[in-house]
Order: structure tokens, then sequence, then C-alpha cells
């Protein structure tokens, strides 16, 4: 059930990181009604593209609770998370996202990702990044490895 004040705290996070240079986004990640994490969005601050504030919970969310699995989790972000994010939150498997602004709100201040949605619904060949298929009989060894080890940790 949704509570407002893990969203209100997104959102306080939010405007504190624009208030100290950063971009508008928050994020607190919940498990048992309880803030484990929390993240803002530090892509300019530590010049890194994926510093999103979704992805910055999730990495400290899984630092504390030593685990890449963040079933029995949700998240509230201050606005809908962009492709990226969205990815790392299905593999993270989080059970639920509650978002404030939506991707038009954010494409209005000029934060649209809808290139990319457009760029994933092409085929590969019709994409503006170049993609190229090399050395596939090589780099199939390292997935026959992984299909033959017993002892791996599937995620």
């Amino acid at each position: 059930m949704a509570n407002p004040e893990f969203m209100r705290e997104a959102i306080r996070l939010s405007i504190e990181n624009v208030k100290n240079g950063g971009g508008p986004f928050g994020a607190v990640i919940v498990k048992d009604d309880q803030i484990i994490a929390t993240g803002t969005n530090r892509v300019t601050a530590n010049h890194d593209p994926t510093a999103h504030a979704e992805v910055s919970a999730i990495r400290e969310a899984c630092r504390r609770l030593d685990t890449f699995d963040l079933g029995g989790c949700e998240i509230y972000t201050s606005c809908e998370p962009c492709p990226m994010c969205l990815g790392a939150i299905y593999w993270a498997h989080i059970d639920k996202i509650y978002y404030g602004n939506n991707k038009t709100d954010a494409a209005a201040i000029g934060f649209d990702d809808s290139f990319i949605y457009d760029e994933l619904a092409l085929p590969r060949e019709e994409r503006q990044k170049a993609m190229e298929k090399l050395l596939p009989e090589e780099a199939i060894a390292a997935f026959e490895l992984w299909t033959k080890t017993t002892d791996k940790t599937e995620y």
C-alpha cells in the first residue's frame, strides 16, 4: 500500500538536489515499511551518466542488504523512471514503482527520453547508434561455460 510520506521524501530529496547543483530527481527504496536506501541524480556531480536517482538508490540498497535481489522492496521516485532506470528496477526485482512526475513532465523541462523508446522499436540496422556483431564464435565460449557451470548463482 502506497505511503505518501515515502514519496514526500523522494520529492524532498529531488528539491534538495537541485539546490545543491544536481538534477531534479530523488528516489527512496522501502522494505518492510522502512526506508533502506535513498538516491539523487548525481550525473554531473559524479561525471557518470548512469548515476540517476533510481540507480543510485538501487546500488545503495543492494550494498546495505548484501544482495542483488531487491524482491520485497518498493521504490518511490520523484519522476517516472527513464528506460535505463526502469531496466535496473526490473533487474533488481523491485516489486512496485511509485512515481510523482511523469515522462511528459520531464520532457517539458528538457529530460526527454522518448528517443530511446523510439530507437528500441527500430530494427538494429535503422538505429542511430551503429551496431555490428563481432567475433560471435569466440564470445559464445563464456555462454557455453556458464551453461556447464553447476555452482553458479543465477540472477
